[in-house]
């Protein structure tokens, strides 16, 4: 009996331990932390959110998904790519400029206009154990909840390669079958995420240093019935293919 109350102190210290370094590390990041979307002069709401992202290098560039960034704008209506930065009362709208992208890990780097914003650090190229405690930071379900950036934790559940399940053999189509000939692992997470969440920095809980992007959420319902009934597995891609793509572009990351 004894033993048993020993083993449970120390699990509460340990996970006391935690949340104070997770209360410092989101101090610390939530910065870094921006919007992703729309801005249309003429529109009605003129901004609109679509995803998440992070700043990089020297505070001019920001990562997030290749499926966040708008293909088309429209010209007639004068719209642009923008960057949200801050949050709540103070947030403002930065433009954007799509520098380069992958399809095939869905990443992006776009350039910002303006001053430098604080950068995120990133972690090595080497995958993250399983069982590992992270967190991100993003806005879910888009501007619903406000200019705000929430926080969800979890862990590492399992690290796999990048197969999308489907209900029957009628849903495979050419893009999956490349996939499954040539597949790279990404992270597997417990914590859910919602579709605003696209593009968000997946980092570690003790140094706030990125190990991933939050990259796709495999829901059973629609976007909107995800919000009262969340059922998806949350997925990241690992932070040594947004290295990649920031040599590429010769950006200093460090």
């Amino acid at each position: 009996m004894f033993r048993f109350l020993v083993i449970l102190f120390s699990v509460g210290i340990s996970c006391s331990a935690l949340s104070a370094q997770l209360i410092e590390t989101i101090a610390k990041i939530k910065p870094s932390v921006v919007g992703i979307g729309v801005y249309t002069p003429t529109g009605k709401p003129r901004n609109k959110l679509q995803g998440s992202g992070f700043v990089v290098g020297n505070g001019q560039y920001v990562v997030t998904n290749h499926h966040v960034v708008p293909e088309v704008l429209d010209d007639n209506l004068l719209q642009s790519v923008v960057v949200f930065v801050g949050s709540g009362d103070h947030a403002s709208v930065r433009k954007a400029t799509l520098l380069d992208s992958s399809k095939r890990y869905d990443l992006a780097i776009l350039k910002i206009e303006g001053k430098p914003l604080p950068a995120m650090q990133l972690a090595s190229e080497s995958l993250v154990p399983e069982g590992s405690y992270v967190a991100f930071t993003g806005f879910p379900i888009g501007a619903v909840l406000g200019l705000y950036p929430v926080t969800h934790r979890g862990i590492i559940a399992s690290v796999s390669p990048t197969i999308t399940p489907v209900d029957n053999a009628g849903n495979i189509n050419i893009a999956m079958l490349k996939r499954l000939r040539d597949p790279y692992l990404v992270y597997q997470l417990d914590a859910t995420a919602y579709p605003g969440n696209s593009g968000s920095a997946l980092y570690e809980i003790e140094t706030g240093k990125v190990i991933g992007v939050i990259n796709k959420v495999f829901v059973q319902q629609s976007k909107e019935g995800v919000i009262s009934n969340p059922s998806g597995i949350t997925y990241a891609i690992p932070v040594n293919h947004v290295i990649e793509l920031l040599e590429k572009n010769n950006i200093n990351y460090e």
